[in-house]
Parts: C-alpha cells; structure tokens; sequence
C-alpha cells in the first residue's frame, strides 16, 4: 500500500448544547480532519486535541505543524504493508500520540479498503453491535440534571455518566441515584480532586456506582492506587493511560478496575488493542471513551470497541445528540442503547465533502516527493 497524498482540513462544528466539566465549557468542536490518498483509495480520520491542551498536552496548532511537515512527509511516496509497517516509521519521533493516532486512524481505513474488509472484522471484533450510554455535562441546576437522565434512561441507553468537580458532587449523585435507584451510573472527575478528597469518594461509595472516572491528577497512577485502597467503588482510568504500558503499570499496582481507552490518547488503534489484551490479561472489563468526535472519529471508536473486553457501555451514543448535521453521510444512531457496527470496508462510513469544505478553517495538501 503506497500513500501517495494527503490532505488536512480544520473545521469547527458547533454542539446541540452547551457541555460543561471541570474543565470549563464547550459549545462547539474544533476538528482536524485528514484524508489520505493511495492506489485510487481514500482514508480518513479525525485528529481528537483540541486548540488548548486542557485534556492531553496536545493541541490542534502542534499537530497540524507535525503532520504537515514530518509525520506525513515521512510516509508518503514508500510502500507501508501494514499498520505496524507504519508505526515503525513513526516510532522514533517520542509523544504526540493523538497526532500520530490520526495518521495511523486514516491508514487502518484505507488498509482495510485494499482488502475490501470492515475495519471491526481486521481487528478481530466480535460483535455487530455495542452498547453505548451517555455523558452529561455540569448542569445550571440539580432539576436539569434530574431530567436529561431521566430522558436519556428512557431513551434506552445502558449508562448515564455524570460529570462531576469539587462542589457538585456528592449532594447531585445521590438525589440522582434516589430519583433512578436502578439506573447504572457512572461519575468523572477529569482530574479535579485531590487524596485530601477521600470523604467525598467515602461518601460516594453509597452512591452504588459501576465505577469513578479519572478522580485525580491526569498523569497520576500512584495516588489511584492509594485513594482505589481506600473506597470500595472501582476506579476507572481515562487521562492517565497514554500508552500499553501505562495500563499494564497502573494494572499491576492496582490503580483501578477499569480502564476507559480512547484510540487518540493511547496512541492509536494498534494501541487500543494492545490496551485491551492487557486488561484482558487482568480480567478486567475496558469501555470506549469518547473525545466528542464527530463521524468519522465515531465510527473508528465503534470498530474497536468490538473487541471482546470492551463490556462496559461506551460513550459512542448518537451523533444526533451533538450535532445538528454530522460531517458523513451514514447516521451513527444506536437503538436501545445499542450502536450499530458499519459494515461497509474499512471504516464504512463517507464523509460530506461538501460540508467539511464548507466548515472549513485552513487547509493543505501534501503530496509524496518526487
């Protein structure tokens, strides 16, 4: 397979509703969308940082500069018959994971567009559809709270996530958990407590959670394993799994029970499967998280989390809950709390050239050296 050309494109698409967490607020989604070209083949894939490095440390401006200028001058124009091919080109350049997870996301679709076969299928999923649930923002109050999980429950998904910061906590889970004593939930913290926060998790634990998501600080696995000693409710690590290793490092310390993967964090999809076989080696369940992704990003998320360890339901819900047109043509809705896997080869899913064009902030386009 010889990538011969690309093309990167930044566009903002703006979110249905204003979505709030201990970071701040989102109202809109800033997306680096790249296309590869090879053997009358296209890629795609969506590049997950964003403008400010509130999440990771990455930002949209670094990985535009290294994608235009290194990663993809590094590939185009060679023979690469494989992912792991790929990576080992890009290996020796350290970090800028979700930089090189987007060129890689392109490459596993036009890959598996070579060979005719969905993207789910190469990887060795094993089920045509995944269960999702629901992320809630901060809500302005605990009565717009109440009612978005209430809509949500009856809309059939299998869990609802609270974001949650110090201050809007404790009091808002449990009027929840009064109010919908059979609904599985969730809470995340994005990093906003520190172990002087015990109590709060001590009292969370008569919440009945399935687990607490990312308590501590975004780069922490010790401080986990201290605060996971302490409360009965599971841990669930996001921000601080950038890799294969780290899952198998906080895995072995005991720095959780569960271990949210995002393909963009952890590196990409050779990675997110590399996470889920060590979590598989644990016996503990991992689940699909989500960076607010349009299409493109949705369905890659939704052919990995077809591999067997991800139990838990993902944060791969409908598009329609976030944009009022999504930049492909196939609509990405679940049933029930079930999603739907694309069929069609490699990521099966068409972007709207004419939409992305439209939204679009800056462009390039890289082509192989002579």
């Amino acid at each position: 397979m010889k990538i011969e050309a690309a093309e990167l494109r930044l566009i903002s698409l703006p979110l249905k509703f204003r979505f709030e967490t201990s970071f701040g607020v989102q109202t809109e989604r800033h997306i680096a969308v790249l296309t590869l070209y090879g053997e009358g083949l296209e890629g795609y894939a969506e590049a997950v940082m964003e403008h400010t490095p509130h999440y990771r440390e990455e930002t949209i401006a670094g990985a535009w500069e290294l994608l235009e200028h290194l990663f993809l001058p590094a590939v185009l124009g060679k023979e690469i018959p494989n992912p792991e091919a790929l990576w080992a080109i890009l290996r020796p350049y350290r970090g800028n994971k979700m930089a090189k997870a987007a060129l890689e996301m392109a490459y596993w679709d036009l890959w598996c567009k070579a060979m005719n076969q969905p993207l789910w299928k190469v990887l060795g999923g094993v089920r045509s559809e995944i269960p999702v649930g629901i992320s809630l923002g901060i809500e302005p109050s605990l009565e717009a709270t109440l009612e978005k999980v209430g809509k949500g429950l009856e809309q059939g998904y299998k869990r609802v996530k609270l974001k949650i910061k110090p201050g809007w906590d404790v009091k808002m889970v449990m009027a929840v958990r009064e109010a919908y004593p059979e609904a599985n939930l969730t809470v995340d913290a994005n990093s906003a407590y520190t172990l002087n926060h015990i109590s709060t998790f001590r009292q969370l634990d008569a919440a009945g959670l399935d687990y607490i998501e990312q308590p501590l600080a975004f780069d922490d696995i010790l401080d986990h394993a201290k605060l996971q000693r302490e409360i009965a409710t599971s841990l669930c690590l996001d921000e601080s799994i950038t890799s294969p290793e780290d899952a198998r490092k906080a895995l072995e310390i005991g720095a959780g029970r569960v271990i949210n993967i995002k393909p963009g964090r952890v590196g990409g999809i050779l990675a997110s499967r590399k996470v889920h076989d060590i979590a598989e080696s644990y016996g503990l369940p991992v689940w699909m998280g989500g960076m607010l992704e349009g299409g493109i990003g949705r369905a890659a998320n939704i052919h990995v989390a077809t591999l067997p360890m991800f139990i838990k339901p993902g944060d791969t819900s409908s598009a329609s809950r976030y944009w009022q047109e999504d930049i492909i043509e196939e609509a990405l809705e679940s049933r029930e709390g079930l999603m739907p896997v694309p069929q069609g080869p490699g990521l099966g899913v068409t972007p709207k050239r004419d939409l992305i064009t439209q939204l679009s902030q800056k462009s390039a386009y890289i082509s192989a050296r002579p």
